[in-house]
This record gives structure tokens, sequence and C-alpha cells, in this order.
């Protein structure tokens, strides 16, 4: 049996973890599912604008073709499985590559360190701005009381 020994942070405290983990951490697991209800999970590159979480993959890939189209949802993930992250969220927009914002196609490139807009072996990829609707934080067992920090695309601390 394994004592916690953790303490337990506050609800403002896991907010700021976790604002300074989408500042930091590259990637980011992203659970997408096609219109039957395939699931499909994969870690990506993505960049947090302190508004929505971007992301850019194939158009031709299963995430790629799950996010196509705005209001698509969406379950986003950081990667410590016992510093948990729950991130759900609604695609907002589709941005084709010569459509996206200079300075967001900028930070993306610099934090993943690579480039969408420079297509790799010919392939076609888009950037898929998503806005967070629910967030649920937790560092094991001590903190599951609490965890919920956004409900209904609103910040509940």
């Amino acid at each position: 049996m394994t004592v916690e020994t953790t303490a337990v942070r506050s609800a403002e405290q896991r907010r700021r973890d976790l604002l300074e983990r989408l500042e930091r951490e590259e990637d980011i697991w992203v659970a997408s599912a096609d219109s039957a209800g395939v699931p499909c999970l994969v870690a990506l590159s993505f960049l947090w604008d302190g508004e929505a979480i971007w992301l850019s993959t194939r158009r031709s890939n299963p995430t790629g073709r799950n996010l196509g189209e705005p209001g698509r949802p969406v379950r986003l993930s950081l990667a410590h499985t016992r510093d948990v992250a729950l991130l759900e969220g609604r695609v907002a927009d589709v941005v084709r590559v010569d459509e996206v914002p200079a300075a967001t196609a900028n930070a993306f490139a610099a934090k993943a360190g690579w480039d969408p807009r420079h297509p790799r072996n010919g392939h076609a990829y888009a950037y898929h701005r998503v806005l967070l609707t629910e967030v649920q934080v937790w560092h094991e067992i001590p903190e599951m009381p609490g965890r919920h920090l956004m409900r209904g695309g609103v910040w509940t601390v």
C-alpha cells in the first residue's frame, strides 16, 4: 500500500500549473472519432495562444479527417499519467496553412520545431483551432475532489 504524501494544490495553483504546462510542453495527446464513432488517439505538436489550442496535422490522416470541420469534439491530455490534465473542447476553426495568422504560424513552428506551412513529402496540412469547454486537473487521488477547473467553456477558478 502506498501512502500519499503529496500536498493537495489549490484550484488556483492547479490552473497556474496547467497554463505553465501548456506553454512548456511540446506535444499533447489528441483523441478524436470519426462519424461512425471509431476512435483515434495520437500525440501532436500544439500551441496554446492563451485562448485556444492550435493543432496541425495532415488533412488526409484520420485525425485530420476527424477534426476537419468546426464543431467537432476533441479530447486532449498532457502526457504525465500521475499529473493529469484532461481537456475537452470543440474545433472552432479549420485553417488552411496559407490562411493562418503569421504570428500564430511562426509561434507554432518555433515551439514545435517544424512548420506545417512547408509540407512534408507533399502532404497538405491544416491547422485546427480548439476552444476548451471542460478542464480537469489532478495529481493522483488526493486531488480528485475539485479537479474541474472549467465547465461549459468558463474557468471556475
